[in-house]
């Protein structure tokens, strides 16, 4: 991985296979083992490697240290932005639609480790330490909530909107630095929105909400316009992060009244 072509290296990304167990659960406390002619499943493991050298052991273990440790969140977050880079141009490259970023919570096992060029380039090891899976505390109704819709939608007692979906891309483009391709879908996003979110005028506070997004469209235009002649800069940035921001809340408090 380069940021531009000349550049030195600055990351190896080594994609591979194994098989691992399958594994079922099914309902209850308890997980039933799976059934003894069960196939094992194909797993893939990512190892981004970092380029720069570890000059001893002392200094590697002082570094893994700090990294499965204290700085174990901005480790794997670094990671994962080398990762998804990887994944988006691999989609960008093969055309695939389907293809897509992937989170922390995706993966099986995180694991952060040092070795040598050869053990490394093979996904192995010398040292490594498995990260614990992040702890989320989550209040029953918030967690509920999103249950409770998905049945909504699959039992269409609600629909889902197309500014929703655009929503979500532009999110996911913002986070991962695709800041242009943000501002072209947030464009589109917001239009829907201010169109779909007029059917819930009636809700509190909404007709604020859609006065508040549309005093934001004509920035969001000038952004959209600058992002489909070149880059943005942190400016234009800003307002594609405070524009969507505001219109998922607006989407967030038409979720939070809804009655299923």
């Amino acid at each position: 991985m380069r940021r531009f072509a000349g550049d030195d290296a600055q990351q190896v990304v080594v994609i591979g296979g194994l098989a691992a167990p399958r594994r079922a659960r099914f309902g209850g406390r308890r997980a039933r083992a799976a059934e003894p002619d069960a196939a094992p499943v194909e797993v893939t493991r990512a190892t981004v490697v970092a380029a720069g050298r570890l000059e001893d052991e002392a200094r590697a273990e002082a570094w893994l240290a700090a990294a499965a440790g204290a700085e174990a969140e901005a480790t794997t977050g670094e990671a994962l932005a080398v990762l998804n880079r990887a994944l988006h141009a691999r989609r960008i490259a093969t055309a695939d639609a389907l293809g897509g970023e992937v989170g922390a919570a995706h993966a099986l096992v995180t694991r952060v480790g040092y070795g040598t060029g050869e053990e490394v380039a093979e996904g192995a090891w010398t040292v490594a330490r498995d990260l614990p899976v992040p702890a989320r505390r989550v209040k029953r109704e918030a967690a509920l909530r999103p249950q409770e819709r998905f049945a909504a939608l699959l039992a269409g007692r609600d629909v889902a909107l197309a500014c929703e979906l655009l929503a979500l891309r532009a999110r996911t483009d913002l986070d991962h630095g695709r800041s242009r391709e943000a501002a072209l879908q947030l464009e589109a996003a917001l239009a829907a929105g201010r169109a779909e979110l007029a059917s819930w005028s009636e809700l509190d506070g909404m007709p604020a909400r859609l006065d508040e997004l549309a005093g934001l469209a004509p920035e969001v235009a000038t952004v959209a316009a600058g992002a489909r002649a070149g880059g943005l800069d942190e400016p234009s940035r800003a307002v594609v992060e405070r524009a969507l921001g505001r219109l998922e809340a607006a989407l967030r408090a038409r979720t939070a009244a809804a009655r299923f």
